[in-house]
């Protein structure tokens, strides 16, 4: 039997599990996915083990970073990127750029030049890098910002004019904690925008909801992880 699995913590959820699971029992792989939820602290002592039993490994929060010295080499997407979301004999990819290009692509819109990228993690440096590819420049914003990055509080009328799309890379709205969301200024958002939200549970955060109802056009992370999860399945396979 082949085994597959994903570190990161917490993991209440898993797409990932799911997805993989269901598709070995239909299409009868002798395989099996789990989850290795790990905190900080125990990472180095449990990911060398982990490295070298599994088969296929997903990496997400809060490691897409911290895993890079632990690997041999990474694919040039994720050297480019600066992240890793899949590893195959302790090489380093990254196809959350691939699938959040293929969702939000025919969204895009001739007037789309900028976007607002909310958050630094690993997932917000995949979506510049795959924004960019798609001709959109794109920036960061964060509630500490450093050089180069603008903070919630610079976002103002004009920077919400210009910037037509806005992607939510933080975890802010995901389940348990439905009731949170970004703090940008709704009310200045119009048909104008695209809201693109990396969180899939709950389907419409509120982040989406708060877009939605000032006329923007809503997207969540569904059809983002689908496409990164049948790319790291090709990886796997060689």
């Amino acid at each position: 039997m082949r085994h597959f699995g994903i570190i990161g913590f917490p993991l209440i959820h898993s797409f990932s599990a799911k997805y993989f699971n269901e598709k070995f029992e239909r299409e009868q792989i002798d395989a099996e996915y789990s989850l290795y939820p790990i905190q900080e602290e125990s990472l180095k002592s449990k990911v060398e083990s982990l490295l070298d039993t599994l088969d296929g490994m997903n990496v997400t929060m809060p490691y897409k970073q911290t895993i890079i010295p632990y690997l041999d080499r990474l694919d040039d997407t994720a050297k480019a990127v600066g992240a890793v979301n899949v590893i195959h004999k302790r090489v380093g990819y990254n196809t959350d750029c691939l699938g959040f290009m293929e969702s939000i692509r025919p969204l895009l819109r001739e007037g789309d030049k900028k976007a607002l990228v909310l958050g630094t993690g690993g997932a917000s440096k995949a979506v510049c890098y795959g924004l960019s590819k798609l001709g959109v420049s794109p920036s960061l914003v964060s509630r500490t910002p450093k050089e180069g990055m603008l903070g919630y509080e610079d976002l103002t009328e004009e920077v919400m004019k210009e910037y037509t799309v806005i992607v939510n890379c933080t975890p802010l709205g995901m389940a348990p904690e439905e009731d949170t969301y970004p703090p940008i200024p709704y009310e200045m958002l119009s048909a104008r925008h695209l809201l693109f939200d990396c969180v899939y549970n709950p389907e419409v955060t509120l982040f989406l909801q708060k877009g939605q109802a000032q006329g923007a056009i809503i997207r969540n992370g569904m059809e983002m992880l689908y496409g990164q999860a049948k790319a790291a399945w090709k990886i796997w396979e060689g």
